[in-house]
């Protein structure tokens, strides 16, 4: 065990030196790695705030219970129990005095109001599912349209379903871009291996006609080529991160414009780090191809 852990410890020295060794070239091929998965890592991000700025939007998402106006403290009672066995999330009561009090704070609306011979908005219910999926939402829409006492509820599905749809069809557009951009890095660190190859050749022969297994030959090549995917992983972390911090502000002021508050969210050390394994393990693929196709000739 002592002897295979040494083994391996030399072979990742050895190739974190090559990389030391030509800082130039190092810093072009991360430069390229990292802009290669930068933009798929970027487009997940900003998926991710989209939705969020979606689900946050006002009224999006939600459903609206409206009671009858002849409904009792027992009705409203009776619904409240019903929602906590029914909605896997969030709700919170409105009653129509408050609703009335909103109503003539409202600009123009004061004399309205005070003209009216009595309140005329029911008592409603807001409700934020746990599940905001199109189906679950229009099944549980129709659930709470047949509960008694309620005259209306208020979903707006078509909205939801095209919010979703674009959702999905982001996703499958990301998916499309990191494949190409993983065969690229693939392809980059395939390409930097086989001159790695090349420009050893003469201690690869030698090494080969003194007993060096082909274990022991290939392993500091792909130890090169993850640390190279890794920190091209990482370089494309603190892009996104920069790209973010720059969009944050403008973000912040639009929203501020719209009468809402929306920060956006930074990639988080969990995603940084799957970021830096996916860009080691491309890169350990690219090696792995490349070795095995440069080390033939030497058979």
């Amino acid at each position: 065990m002592n002897t295979w852990l040494s083994l391996h410890r030399a072979a990742f020295a050895s190739a974190f030196r090559r990389l030391w060794a030509t800082p130039l070239n190092t810093l072009l091929s991360l430069l390229v790695i990292g802009i290669a998965l930068t933009l798929p890592a970027f487009g997940y991000i900003a998926l991710d705030n989209l939705r969020a700025l979606g689900s946050n939007a006002s009224g999006v998402q939600q459903i609206s219970l409206f009671m009858n106006l002849d409904a009792s403290k027992k009705d409203v009672g009776e619904i409240e129990n019903r929602l906590r066995q029914a909605a896997n999330g969030k709700w919170r009561f409105v009653p129509k005095e408050e609703a009335l009090k909103r109503m003539q704070a409202s600009e123009g609306m004061a004399e309205i109001v005070a003209s009216l011979p009595r309140n005329p908005l029911p008592d409603a219910f807001i409700v934020d599912p746990a599940n905001t999926e199109p189906e679950a939402l229009e099944i549980l829409r129709k659930e709470i349209a047949g509960w008694p006492k309620v005259a209306h509820v208020q979903l707006d599905s078509a909205w939801v379903k095209r919010f979703d749809a674009f959702l999905r069809l982001g996703k499958l557009a990301l998916w499309m871009l990191a494949g190409l951009f993983g065969a690229g890095l693939v392809a980059v660190t395939f390409n930097t291996i086989r001159l790695q190859v090349m420009a050893q050749s003469a201690e690869i022969e030698v090494a080969r006609m003194i007993g060096a297994t082909d274990a022991f030959i290939r392993r500091p090549f792909y130890y090169f080529g993850a640390l190279q995917g890794a920190f091209g992983g990482l370089l494309a972390a603190a892009l996104v991160v920069g790209a973010l911090r720059m969009l944050a502000g403008p973000v912040g002021e639009l929203a501020a414009l719209y009468g809402g508050t929306f920060s956006l969210r930074l990639p988080g050390i969990v995603e940084v780090v799957l970021l830096a394994g996916l860009g080691a393990l491309l890169g350990w693929v690219g090696a792995q191809l490349s070795v095995s196709l440069s080390l033939r000739k030497f058979d």
